[in-house]
């Protein structure tokens, strides 16, 4: 075991010297660059499919998958070690992947490379290969680190030592390598050397940043600033406290995050310092823990979000959702939308509900058809006071009854009601939703929510079956 290990290292070292891959400039030295290179116009943007980036749910561990617009692959870190990748290795083999083109090993931590040795055998021995392997290049003392090296080498897979301002030729999507810097931080410590990727693709933008914690985090603000900006941010260190820091979301200030972790998670992740920080933001927020399996389907313009279960967006109600198991199979439904639509996934490695992608597609098998009559959000006096005078209208304009129960309807960020059970709307008949409590009846529901939902200014109402699929969707300013 030693002997492989030491052949792995000195295969890494040689490449790096013979692939042109290692720093191309000395972080920090006069021909370094200090920003990103960013499009703002589409008028030379011409993108042959869609950017697909998969945050797996393999529980307190990360996975991401990344399928370009020309199909070409990415993944991200391969789950924990407890696993050996088995959920990873599933969730590829269930859409398809039948080759790694890039295999990005963000650090070498144990819940992070777990399926690293698997993957890198069953892609080499039974599927079409692994292109390249990138890794920080601190090692790690564990069986696991050892496992993956020794596959490396067995494989003969070309593994090149990456830091910042490097290169994965990504066909169609910029991607930019961020971290870690030449001079490693904190004394090599594996979470502060994290890889960090910046994914590009037209007008659209997805920042990860690995486990990066407090010195890398100031270090990325302070070199790149507001060239961090993307659409999406992947939560540091699996929503620790340690990451997302004021000053890193600040400079990304994206419009949606994401968390990877478990729901039980003994570090008691995601923390309660960083869901705050997400909700003086207003950033909506998605968690592998409650909702799945959570993709997003870029066109180069805008974002189509989906998950496999419905759930709270609003940071601070993450808990209230239901938590479903890592591994656990089932279609992803479409949730929102960021930008321009409508998106199609057409790289066909995703089990999208494509039912779902318009605004009024009603079609639910019940005959009937829902639509919002009224929309009071500013209720009369102080809101916070008066809250059975915030309301939805909601009408049956089909010619068969509709069967809402346990249907449900949230605003932008995820605040959720479910209707009753065994509700039912006739034809031509409506039902007011109104926010504060009271007795249920045919034509009046409560919300029971103890706080205003509807935002005066303009929010969004979205309204969902049980089985997740979006029957409606209606802004309002």
């Amino acid at each position: 075991m030693k002997l492989s290990r030491s052949l792995a290292l000195i295969l890494l070292a040689i490449l790096v010297i013979l692939s042109g891959c290692a720093t191309l400039s000395d972080a920090g030295g006069e021909d370094a660059p200090t920003d990103i290179e960013q499009d703002d116009s589409l008028s030379e943007f011409e993108a042959n499919g869609t950017l697909a980036v998969h945050n797996i749910n393999v529980g307190q561990s990360a996975a991401t998958l990344v399928v370009g617009p020309t199909g070409e692959t990415m993944l991200i870190d391969t789950g924990h070690f407890n696993d050996n990748g088995e959920h990873v290795l599933s969730y590829l083999q269930r859409h398809d992947i039948d080759r790694i083109d890039y295999l990005v090993t963000s650090h070498n931590d144990a819940d992070h490379i777990g399926g690293n040795a698997v993957i890198i055998e069953y892609y080499e021995t039974e599927a079409d290969g692994v292109g390249t392997v990138y890794d920080p290049g601190i090692p790690a003392s564990t069986n696991t680190y050892n496992e993956y090296l020794d596959a490396v080498e067995e494989y003969n897979v070309q593994l090149f030592r990456t830091q910042e301002r490097d290169s994965i030729p990504f066909e169609d999507v910029d991607v930019d390598v961020l971290g870690p810097p030449e001079e490693y931080l904190s004394g090599e410590d594996r979470n502060e050397n994290s890889i960090v990727l910046r994914f590009a693709y037209g007008q659209t933008s997805f920042l990860y940043t690995g486990d990066a914690e407090e010195q890398q985090e100031s270090y990325l603000v302070e070199e790149y600033g507001s060239a961090l900006n993307s659409t999406i941010y992947k939560a540091g260190h699996h929503g620790s406290s340690s990451s997302s820091s004021d000053a890193l979301v600040d400079a990304a200030d994206p419009q949606v995050a994401v968390i990877s972790s478990a729901y039980d998670s003994q570090y008691g992740h995601p923390h309660d310092e960083v869901l705050q920080i997400f909700a003086d933001r207003s950033i909506t927020t998605y968690w592998t823990a409650t909702h799945g399996d959570v993709v997003f389907v870029s066109n180069g313009e805008g974002v189509s979000i989906r998950t496999q279960q419905s759930a709270p967006t609003d940071p601070l109600s993450l808990f209230d959702g239901d938590p479903i198991e890592p591994g656990t199979n089932g279609e992803v439904s479409e949730r929102e939308q960021i930008g321009a639509g409508p998106i199609e996934d057409t790289t066909d490695t995703t089990d999208t509900n494509t039912d779902a992608d318009t605004d009024d597609d009603s079609d639910t098998d019940t005959g009937g058809e829902l639509a919002i009559q009224t929309i009071h959000a500013d209720a009369a006096g102080d809101d916070q006071e008066n809250l059975n005078d915030e309301y939805i209208v909601f009408e049956n304009t089909g010619d068969e009854a509709l069967a809402l129960g346990s249907w449900t309807v949230e605003d932008e960020v995820g605040k959720q009601y479910t209707f009753p059970t065994e509700f039912t709307l006739e034809p031509g008949a409506s039902v007011t939703v109104r926010t504060g409590s009271g007795t249920d009846t045919e034509t009046e529901l409560y919300w029971d929510a103890g706080s205003p939902v509807w935002n005066n200014g303009g929010d969004t109402v979205i309204v969902r079956t049980s089985e997740g699929e979006r029957v409606l969707m209606e802004e309002y300013s």
